[in-house]
C-alpha cells in the first residue's frame, strides 16, 4: 500500500493545486512535495536491504480478462530511484519561487502529476502498467516544455514529442509480442516476462525494439539529438525535470526491463552497444568543450556521462551495474545543481554566454562554494558523489574489454577541461559590466543548493549507504540474466 500512496499522492495534490489560484500554488505544491519526501524516507527506514525480493507489494486487478494487473513494489534499484525523485522534486518546485510563471496552478500541477508517473515507472511490476506510467510521466514535461520554454520551444519541443513516441512505439510492439509469448491465459507481469525462454533470434529483434524505446530516453548516442536543444529551450525546472530524473527512466528501463527479459538478444549486442555507449562519451565531451553556452555545455556533459552508465550497464558484471546505480544518483544530484546555477547566473546577467562572464566569485563567495563542489562532483574528484560512480562503472567497462576502459577513462580528463576551463571563465577574472552588480545567494537560493552539495560529499564518503540497497537487488538480477 506504502508503493500505491507514494503513486498517488502527487497526483491528488496536483488536483489540490489546481484548484489554486495565484502564485500561492507554488507553496501548496513545495508543501505536497514535502511530504512525499517523508513518505519516501519512511519507504527507506522500514526496507529491509538484504531482502533481495520486492518489498511493499500491491497486486490488484487491472484489466482482469487480459490478466494486466496493478503491481506495484519496491526492490533496491527501484528504492534508490523513489528517493532521488522525492529528494529532487521538493528542491526543483523550489528552486523556481524567483520565477513568476504564467497559469502557476498548471505550471506546478504538472510538475506533480509528472511525479507520480515517474514514481510508476519506477516501481511498476507489470509491463503494460510500466508503459502507462512511462506515457504519463512523458506528457506533463511536453506542457511544460512548450508553454514556458524559450522562443523555439515549439519546433523543439515537437521534435522532443516525435522521439519519444516513436520510442514508445517500439516498447509497445515488444511488450505486446512477449505477452503474447506468456504461457496460458497470458500475462504482463514482470516475474513471467522473466521466465520466457525465446530463441536467439527473437531476442535479438525485441532487444533492438525495447533498446531503441530507452536509448531515446537516456539518451544514448546516435539517438541523442533532441537533447541539447530541449535542455536549452525548456525553463530551468523543465531542464532539471528532464536531466535530474527522466533520463533515468532509460536506464531504469535497461534494468527492469532489457537486461533480464531478453539476455540472450543482450549477449549479441552488448558489444554495439558498449562501443555506441563510448563513442557517446567522446563525441559529448568534445562538443561540451567546444560550447559557449553554459545550458548546452551540461547538456552535451550529461551525454558523456549518460554515454558511461550505458557503458557500465552492458558490462554485466556487478562492479558496472553497481557503478550505473551509484551514477545515477549523482549525476542527477550534479546535473539539477548545476542548472539550477545556471539558472541564478542567468537571472542576475541575462545571459548564458560564457565570454561574456568574469569576476563573479568577488561578489558571490556563497555561490562560488556551491558551483565549486557541484562542478568537482560531475568531474569525479576522489571524496566526491561522481568520483564512486564513475571509479565502478571504468572498473565494469575495464573488466569487460580493457581497451574499452582506457578510451571510457577520457570521460574523466576531458570532463576536467570542460568544467574547469567553464568555472575559471565564469567565476575568475575580473568584473565587467554585466557581472559589476553580482549579488550572492538569497536565502530560497541556499535551501536548494545546501542539501545538493551534502549528497555531494555523503554519496563520496559513505557511498554504501546507497550501494547496499541495491547490492542485493543488482546481484538476483544478475543471476536471472545468466539464468
Amino acid at each position: 500500500m506504502l508503493t500505491a500512496i507514494l503513486i498517488l499522492w502527487p497526483a491528488v495534490a496536483a488536483l489540490l493545486v489546481l484548484l489554486v489560484k495565484g502564485q500561492g500554488a507554488k507553496k501548496i505544491a513545495f508543501g505536497a512535495a514535502l511530504v512525499e519526501l517523508v513518505l519516501g524516507i519512511y519507504a527507506w527506514i522500514n526496507f529491509v536491504p538484504a531482502n533481495p525480493g520486492t518489498q511493499f507489494l500491491l497486486n490488484l486487478p487491472w484489466i482482469e480478462t487480459a490478466g494486466i494487473s496493478f503491481k506495484v513494489g519496491m526492490d533496491g534499484i527501484s528504492l534508490l530511484m523513489v528517493l532521488l525523485t522525492v529528494f529532487l522534486i521538493p528542491l526543483i518546485i523550489l528552486s523556481t519561487f524567483k520565477h513568476t510563471y504564467d497559469r502557476p496552478s498548471s505550471f506546478y500541477a504538472l510538475i506533480l502529476f509528472m511525479q507520480s508517473g515517474l514514481l510508476g515507472v519506477f516501481t511498476s511490476l507489470d509491463a503494460f502498467l510500466f508503459y502507462f506510467f512511462w506515457e504519463v510521466a512523458l506528457i506533463p514535461i511536453y506542457f511544460i516544455a512548450g508553454l514556458w520554454g524559450g522562443e523555439n520551444r515549439i519546433k523543439v519541443t515537437f521534435k522532443f514529442f516525435l522521439y519519444t513516441v516513436f520510442g514508445s512505439l517500439f516498447m509497445l510492439a515488444a511488450f505486446v509480442y512477449l505477452y503474447f509469448q506468456t504461457p496460458g491465459t497470458h500475462s504482463s507481469e514482470e516475474v513471467v516476462f522473466y521466465q520466457l525462454t525465446l530463441d536467439a533470434a527473437n531476442q535479438s529483434w525485441i532487444f533492438w525494439f525495447l533498446f531503441i524505446a530507452f536509448a531515446i530516453k537516456m539518451p544514448v548516442f546516435p539517438f541523442h539529438t533532441w537533447q541539447p536543444d530541449t535542455y536549452t529551450e525548456a525553463p530551468a525546472a523543465g531542464t532539471m525535470l528532464l536531466s535530474g530524473i527522466m533520463l533515468k527512466m532509460g536506464i531504469y528501463g535497461v534494468l527492469r526491463w532489457l537486461l533480464p527479459v531478453v539476455p540472450l538478444g543482450v549477449s549479441q549486442w552488448a558489444t554495439v552497444v558498449l562501443v555506441l555507449a563510448i563513442i557517446g562519451i567522446v563525441y559529448g565531451a568534445i562538443i561540451a568543450i567546444r560550447q559557449h553556452d553554459l545550458k548546452r555545455l551540461i547538456a552535451f556533459s550529461s551525454i558523456s556521462h549518460v554515454g558511461l552508465i550505458a557503458a557500465g550497464l552492458f558490462t554485466l558484471n556487478e562492479q558496472g551495474l553497481q557503478g550505473a546505480m551509484i551514477q545515477m544518483l549523482s549525476h542527477g544530484v550534479n546535473v539539477v545543481g548545476l542548472f539550477f546555477i545556471i539558472d541564478i547566473i542567468q537571472s542576475r546577467t541575462g545571459t548564458r554566454d560564457i565570454a561574456a562572464m568574469g569576476g563573479i566569485t568577488q561578489s558571490a563567495p556563497f555561490l562560488t562554494v556551491c558551483f565549486m563542489v557541484l562542478m568537482l562532483g560531475a568531474v569525479a574528484l576522489p571524496l566526491t558523489n561522481g568520483f564512486v560512480g564513475e571509479f565502478l562503472l571504468l572498473m565494469g567497462v575495464y573488466q569487460y574489454n580493457a581497451w574499452m576502459g582506457a578510451v571510457a577513462g577520457l570521460t574523466i580528463i576531458l570532463g576536467a577541461v570542460y568544467m574547469l576551463r567553464m568555472f575559471q571563465r565564469v567565476m575568475f577574472g575580473e568584473k565587467n559590466a554585466i557581472t559589476e552588480v553580482f549579488t550572492d545567494l538569497t536565502f530560497t537560493e541556499k535551501a536548494v543548493l545546501v542539501p545538493l552539495v551534502v549528497m555531494v560529499f555523503w554519496i563520496g564518503l559513505h557511498p554504501n549507504t546507497f550501494l547496499n540497497i541495491s547490492e542485493p537487488a543488482i546481484l538476483h538480477l544478475l543471476d536471472v540474466i545468466k539464468r
